[in-house]
């Protein structure tokens, strides 16, 4: 079975001194919505990898990746001065569970976010089957300053397109930004400002939740929806929390 396939940068885009998004033509295998594979670069003699979730969708080309450079971190420093033209190694095969055919039956699907946790939404997004599937489709995403607000332009598009269907609330918690919502994704779940912005209940009779983010965000938001009644959904005992921790 082949480790790696060569890659090639086809287009990139800054979104802030931090935050970037790859495009890269590479021959790899099927994948599902939700799903990730590992990037590499040959860095002093070593091939250095790091898991990343798709953007695009199973069906769109090319592929597309949104990271955010980590300090002193071997790959993303690297990455992040890549140019167009430029090779990187792909794992062919992807992997993950984070997709909608683990996620049970309901009304309401929310996409809860922090980060370039993001773009792991935008890939299911870009696919029939929430559209489908869901009466309600809401997506938070928590950052610290509004520029670290991507993709605004999809987003926005996904609002027009399905008003009666689809909430974006945006977190911001180190500035004021309206329109939006402060601080974290958990707290805001608590004191119900999250529910009334998007004027739907979370209710583990109606709805699924997928939750992704920095490892704090997932485990307090996990333990908030415990606490309301839902339960992690398993293979074995369906429940209405999905989660990955992209960290």
């Amino acid at each position: 079975m082949t480790k790696w396939v060569k890659g090639q940068v086809v287009g990139k885009r800054r979104w802030t001194d931090e935050l970037f998004s790859l495009q890269v033509d590479a021959p790899i295998e099927s994948f599902r919505a939700g799903q990730f594979t590992k990037i590499a670069l040959d860095i002093a003699g070593e091939r250095v990898g790091r898991p990343y979730s798709f953007v695009n969708s199973p069906h769109e080309r090319p592929l597309e990746f949104y990271f955010i450079s980590v300090p002193h971190g071997p790959l993303t420093e690297r990455l992040k001065v890549i140019e167009l033209g430029d090779s990187l190694w792909l794992s062919p095969h992807a992997a993950g569970f984070f997709t909608l055919d683990e996620v049970g039956e309901g009304e309401q699907l929310w996409l809860l976010s922090s980060g370039t946790a993001l773009g792991v939404f935008l890939s299911l997004l870009r696919t029939p089957d929430p559209w489908q599937r869901f009466r309600n489709i809401v997506l938070a995403h928590a950052v610290r300053t509004a520029a670290e607000l991507t993709y605004q332009d999809e987003i926005q598009s996904y609002r027009k397109r399905h008003p009666d269907q689809f909430v974006y609330a945006p977190f911001v918690s180190r500035e004021e930004y309206e329109p939006g919502l402060k601080g974290r994704i958990p707290e805001a779940i608590e004191d119900g400002r999250l529910e009334r912005w998007a004027g739907l209940d979370i209710d583990a009779s109606r709805s699924q939740v997928m939750i992704c983010g920095n490892p704090g965000m997932v485990r307090d938001t996990i333990a908030v929806l415990e606490r309301r009644g839902l339960k992690k959904n398993r293979r074995n005992h369906p429940g209405q929390i999905t989660t990955e921790s992209y960290w």
